[in-house]
């Protein structure tokens, strides 16, 4: 006679069942404090770039440059900077980072893959002072001097370069994990219909990790625009920066500005309103840098392939 079963025997172990219990709630509580403290973040930026943004004189916001000590909040002067230091960076990360996503995901052997890619990722975990302080003794006077005689001993092109290898293994990286996940009927059937290596990975690899390469654009361009050591040391400016295109010429990023303002953040002083002035530049890198993922998850969702 076979034995019936209950709905107590499907169930499981009850000791695992409780195990299982108590993990999702410490990650439900951990979810739930990560967004607690991403609202209490976003409140703290609100409030007191609100206070700013009510009690300043609007002219003062367009002005000939960054100088809140004086009274001077020029934001596009920030703006301005840290778009030319992040656009060089991108110059710089996008064909070297996408260069060596092409070779370790479609030319490197699995063992000279096995190398490289570690290495490529180490490169990512170089601490960004290190970088700012190389961008201050080799780039600017070995690079940029010798290019540009005109050049200054701080400049935003220094800056740039250094921001760009700085996120040139995020690109690759992220890059070549997209063009890896490319399933290999796609390349066979190129390499059947007569085409080579090369015409295999520009014609029909780029083409379908379009979103991923894509991603890791936007997701360096974050970076490259959060960046702060390395335009904070390179870039100079430190105390303040007249608006200029020019980016052989000191520059202040947004976030410079607030590493400048801040250092000693008990005696931030100046004008009355100096102290407040961080706040609504940290906010507003916060709504640029959000509104950059959102694209970038928007970009994925919308143009990613399906195999």
């Amino acid at each position: 006679m076979t034995q019936q079963l209950t709905l107590e025997d499907l169930a499981g172990d009850a000791k695992r069942r409780n195990r299982e219990r108590r993990v999702k709630v410490l990650f439900v509580a951990a979810g739930l404090v990560s967004i607690a403290v991403s609202i209490l973040i976003i409140l703290s930026l609100a409030g007191e770039a609100w206070s700013f943004i009510s009690q300043v004189d609007l002219s003062s916001l367009w002005t000939v440059g960054w100088f809140p000590r004086r009274g001077l909040y020029d934001i596009p002067t920030l703006i301005i900077a840290t778009t030319i230091i992040a656009g060089i960076g991108m110059l710089v990360a996008i064909p070297l980072g996408l260069g060596a996503a092409a070779y370790l995901a479609e030319y490197a052997s699995p063992r000279a893959r096995r190398w490289l890619k570690p290495t490529v990722e180490i490169l990512a975990g170089i601490p960004s002072v290190v970088l700012g302080f190389w961008a201050l003794t080799f780039i600017s006077p070995e690079v940029v001097a010798r290019i540009f005689s005109s050049a200054k001993p701080f400049t935003m092109m220094a800056a740039g370069l250094g921001v760009g290898v700085l996120i040139t293994p995020l690109v690759a990286t992220v890059s070549e994990d997209a063009m890896k996940a490319v399933p290999m009927s796609l390349r066979e059937a190129s390499y059947g219909l007569g085409a080579d290596r090369a015409v295999t990975v520009r014609k029909v690899v780029f083409p379908a990790a379009l979103s991923g390469i894509v991603a890791s654009m936007i997701l360096a361009l974050s970076r490259a625009i959060g960046e702060t050591m390395i335009v904070f040391m390179a870039a100079g400016a430190v105390g303040g920066a007249l608006r200029t295109f020019n980016p052989l010429d000191p520059g202040q990023t947004m976030t410079a500005a607030i590493a400048a303002l801040a250092t000693g953040s008990d005696q931030v002083a100046g004008q009355g309103l100096t102290f407040q002035s961080l706040f609504f530049v940290g906010l507003l890198l916060f709504l640029i840098t959000l509104a950059l993922n959102s694209l970038s998850n928007r970009f994925v969702r919308k143009y990613r392939e399906q195999y």
